[in-house]
């Protein structure tokens, strides 16, 4: 099939767009595994690459004997159930960015979801991941969405520059998830934004992004019944109280005409899965010998776990709800006759709200103390380091979890008694692990060997870039949540124990031999693995990952 961009062929994919494969109420087309003799000798037509925002090796491991759908058939593949994101940065836009550039965020420059340039000419001197702060319209809260602070190609933007005629799409609730699995060279890419999905500023929704966003329209406006009960579920179906707060008895109810929490429910990941094989029908994706690449990032697990913790009714409805949506999207692709190959992986992990990992066998769990926010920290350092009080902040940054930055504001002088003064203040405390500062980290050598081996020093070198990363930086104790319980956040993760950094990795083409092999290994061992797959030529030293031989038989893909 040629693959002509004309405003013809546009035109005619758009006749031709699929509406979703599955009612949400409806039996399953498939019920078990899709397994073949022997895979294809030829590179595959389609990467479709899959992360899960939160999906910790834990979740992973409870629930897989429950999995019937899409994640029963991945475990028919090459399933590593513990993968590694090896840094301490363990958040949503430095963990994608690891998955499809093979690299560290060290390399890939992206230190957190968010950092601060005490210098940058606004008066927000916070920068998102995935904003164009250069742009006067934009701001961390309401960003032009732009990939540009991703500092190496990802796999689509590699295929693309083999050959243009390769297709580059992404799909998440989440920009920063979009962005970061694509790249700088995306033919198409959406995200959630007000009630529906959108696309970068300057480009207009396809014919797929419009219906989609009809029907997501009327959804929203008839609003959603509670999900039932699956029997493994029925335990955790108790509830938890979290100061005013209770969690641990919701079904996933929305009213009518709420977009906002229909958003951040089961129900997105849903939409995503239908966003997604839409642009596969308009877009044609792996219909011809070129290679394409169509990135999902099904975001519902973590804002279910910000909102509701791990081991509640709520994550095991999810996790019921994820494998159901994992699996409309492989059934739709085999119903389309594509050849393709799925990695499964996801940003980072979690932990459950320390109130009921207090009650289940972590005694020790419990939330940061108010000493380490950030204006606590600023006064106390003021005073410590004997220095006038500034006239704006002294300190920018998240406070007793990842980086802090000075002022710009602050006399040379006067910086290394702040620097010393608040490393000096961490260090005395009981809820901190670890300090480092800027010159310690840029000092010390790149990681390497076994992730689960790394030390904390090794952690946060992995996500030390010395442009963006900031003057000290602090890691808390092992089941140390950072902030109070709130309306849709009562954890969080982002720290640099396993419970973040591991996660499981899964790789299913037709035919592939399966196997399991607990030996850990990283996420950014992906990129040289699909690379090697898809016989695509990249230099040297490229990758920080190394290719996994995922056929499990005598050949080996690496060679």
């Amino acid at each position: 099939m040629s693959r002509k961009r004309s405003v013809l062929a546009f035109a005619t994919a758009a006749l031709v767009i699929s509406p979703p494969a599955l009612a949400e109420d409806a039996a399953p087309a498939s019920t078990g595994p899709v397994v073949s003799q022997s895979a294809p000798a030829q590179p595959p037509r389609l990467v479709v690459a899959i992360a899960v925002d939160q999906f910790s090796a834990d979740l992973f491991a409870q629930y897989r004997v429950h999995y019937t759908r899409g994640l029963a058939r991945l475990q028919t593949g090459a399933v590593f159930p513990s993968a590694f994101q090896s840094h301490s940065a363990t958040e949503t836009c430095p963990g994608h960015s690891t998955l499809l550039t093979g690299a560290h965020p060290a390399h890939t420059g992206i230190v957190a979801n968010n950092w601060f340039d005490p210098k940058l000419k606004r008066d927000e001197k916070q920068i998102y991941c995935a904003e164009d702060e250069t742009d006067p319209a934009s701001s961390p809260d309401e960003p032009v969405v732009s990939a540009g602070h991703l500092k190496v190609p990802t796999l689509g933007d590699r295929m693309k520059a083999a050959n243009p005629l390769s297709r580059n799409v992404s799909v998440s609730a989440k920009d920063r998830a979009a962005m970061m699995m694509g790249g700088h060279s995306l033919d198409a890419s959406y995200w959630w934004e007000g009630e529906g999905f959108v696309t970068f500023r300057g480009r207009k929704p396809s014919a797929a992004a419009k219906a989609e966003n009809a029907q997501l329209a009327g959804e929203i406006a008839a609003g959603k019944p509670g999900l039932p009960v699956p029997a493994f579920c029925t335990a955790m179906d108790r509830p938890v109280h979290l100061g005013d707060m209770t969690v641990g008895t919701y079904k996933f109810e929305v009213p009518p005409g709420q977009p906002k929490i229909f958003k951040r429910t089961t129900y997105v990941d849903r939409a995503t899965a239908d966003l997604a094989i839409r642009l596969i029908d308009e877009m044609k994706l792996g219909a011809d010998t070129v290679p394409d690449v169509l990135s999902v990032s099904f975001s519902a697990t973590d804002y279910v776990g910000h909102a509701f913790g791990h081991e509640g009714v709520e994550m095991c409805l999810q996790m019921d709800q994820l494998d159901r949506n994992i699996g409309l999207l492989l059934d739709a692709l085999d119903k389309r006759g594509i050849d393709y190959v799925v990695v499964l992986t996801a940003d980072h992990g979690g932990i459950d709200a320390p109130e009921r990992l207090t009650e289940q066998g972590f005694p020790q769990a419990a939330r940061a103390d108010a000493s380490l926010d950030i204006a606590a920290l600023s006064a106390e350092v003021t005073k410590k380091a004997g220095i006038a009080a500034p006239s704006g902040p002294l300190l920018f940054g998240g406070g007793g979890s990842g980086d802090i930055y000075v002022s710009a504001g602050v006399p040379a002088k006067d910086k290394q008694k702040v620097v010393a003064g608040l490393v000096e203040i961490l260090k005395a405390h009981p809820q901190v692990a670890a300090v480092f500062t800027a010159q310690e980290l840029a000092q010390a050598p790149a990681p390497a060997g076994r992730p689960q081996d790394w030390t904390l020093l090794d952690r946060a070198r992995g996500s030390f870039d010395a442009s963006r990363s900031g003057d000290v930086t602090v890691l808390l104790d092992r089941g140390i949540v950072p902030g109070e319980p709130r309306p849709g956040y009562v954890t969080t993760h982002g720290s640099p124990w396993d419970y973040d950094r591991r996660v499981p990795l899964l790789f299913w083409r037709k035919g592939m031999p399966g196997m399991e092999q607990p030996a850990p290994v990283e996420t950014v061992d992906i990129a040289p693995t699909l690379a090697a797959l898809l016989d695509l030529k990249v230099e040297d030293g490229a990758f920080d990952g190394r290719c996994l031989d995922i056929d499990g038989s005598a050949g080996n893909i690496c060679d």
